[in-house]
């Protein structure tokens, strides 16, 4: 089983060897998310776990008077 560095804590992280490009895995020493970005040598990223809605909506900026909503 291929090994590469924790990006978060430098301890060795166990990668499976089917493991693809975009799969999860999870540090045993520090716990830390980490995202498989690269497969030839493996290579490790911390994970962000992507929002389906923006999170920089200026609400203020909403006209809530409008009949339109």
């Amino acid at each position: 089983m291929p090994t590469v560095v924790c990006p978060e804590c430098s301890e060795d992280v166990y990668v499976d060897a089917e493991s693809e490009q975009g799969d999860i895995v999870s540090c045993d020493e520090c716990g830390v998310d980490l995202e498989v970005v690269g497969l030839d040598p493996f290579e490790l990223d911390l994970y962000e776990e992507k929002d389906d809605y923006k999170e920089d909506v200026d609400y203020d900026s909403y006209d809530y008077d409008d009949d339109r909503y």
